[in-house]
């Protein structure tokens, strides 16, 4: 890329420049961890706590060819969208890991959920863009990201827990790094209680720590139905008993694009009159609710913490971070 054209690219109030793979690891049967680098790495933002900032990823076609963002401006995504399919890549959603090092040397690192299959159905729909190019991923190889410039508004990060005294923290495997990002972010004085679903026992993250009055609970499927014991988990912890039957949601209940914070809603509710935390005589006074993960779960525990307990939508976040049998788009 020409300084003429970098200009162009250094100019657009976020990152959208091409990074190098400088290490991958396989960590976990579920996960492979991608450390990035590049020189547009050194305007990284956000100005403050990483949280569980998303950025965007866009690996490369079918022939191994990435699009060239040279002399993009505002109209970047008008014109990336209308290349054809098969030759603009693919896009996907990420939360940051870890951001390592600074200025030039600085390095972004994520992980990406992964599963071997050889079905070709599940392909289709479940493997998705990610999961085929992170099970290949080589130290050299190349991929966009669309991230925060230092400086510049740019949105992704949802934590935003007012003056709530307690913290609930809930996700699966694709939540791990937000739930990390959170954890590691959050000051000494914390309280609250984290519940994580990951595919096996092998994929519990050891390294993922709390302050000391947030208790992390991880909760290995290992066959068992997805979101079955997240589900008995967090009701258990909020109203001190079991649920006595197992989480039922219909496909018609599931909102495709579901994403409740105290400031948006997917399904247009109103948010302008969200309070920060509930009234001191409710039970749940001073709680925050972060939720995120397989649309179906994350719809079930929105209506039992919404609907059935009676929290505040403004002292909750729901999130769908994917829909399994969905190969999402972006």
């Amino acid at each position: 890329m020409t300084a003429e054209q970098n200009e162009y690219v250094a100019s657009l109030p976020m990152i959208l420049d091409e990074v190098e793979v400088l290490r991958v690891e396989r960590v976990s049967p579920s996960f492979v961890r991608i450390e990035l680098g590049g020189p547009a790495l050194a305007e990284l933002g956000p100005d403050g706590p990483v949280y569980d900032q998303r950025i965007k990823l866009i690996f490369p076609n079918a022939a191994g060819g990435l699009p060239s963002f040279a002399n993009a401006d505002e109209s970047w995504w008008t014109s990336w969208i209308e290349i054809p399919e098969h030759e603009r890549g693919s896009m996907r959603t990420y939360t940051i890991r870890d951001v390592l090092g600074e200025g030039a040397a600085t390095r972004l690192v994520v992980d990406i959920v992964v599963h071997d299959t050889d079905d070709a159905d599940e392909k289709d729909h479940e493997d998705g863009a990610g999961n085929r190019w992170a099970l290949q991923a080589a130290v050299g190889q190349r991929l966009v990201t669309l991230a925060p410039r230092k400086g510049q508004e740019f949105g992704g990060i949802e934590w935003e827990p007012g003056a709530a005294r307690r913290l609930l923290l809930v996700g699966d495997e694709t939540a791990v790094p937000a739930i990390r990002g959170v954890l590691r972010d959050l000051p000494a004085d914390a309280q609250g209680a984290v519940f994580v679903e990951v595919p096996v026992d092998a994929d519990v993250q050891d390294d993922v720590t709390a302050p000391a009055g947030v208790e992390v609970t991880w909760l290995p499927r290992n066959g068992g139905a997805r979101g079955e014991e997240l589900h008995a988990a967090v009701l258990a912890h909020l109203t001190g008993t079991a649920p006595a039957e197992a989480l039922t949601v219909t496909e018609d209940e599931i909102d495709p694009d579901l994403w409740e914070t105290p400031v948006y809603s997917s399904s247009g509710e109103e948010v302008a009159e969200a309070t920060a935390v509930p009234t001191d005589d409710s039970p749940y006074a001073g709680l925050y609710a972060w939720i995120a993960g397989e649309s179906k779960v994350v719809t079930g525990l929105r209506r039992k913490l919404v609907n059935d307990l009676g929290l505040d939508r403004g002292q909750v976040a729901f999130m769908g971070y994917w829909r399994e049998g969905v190969s999402m788009r972006s």
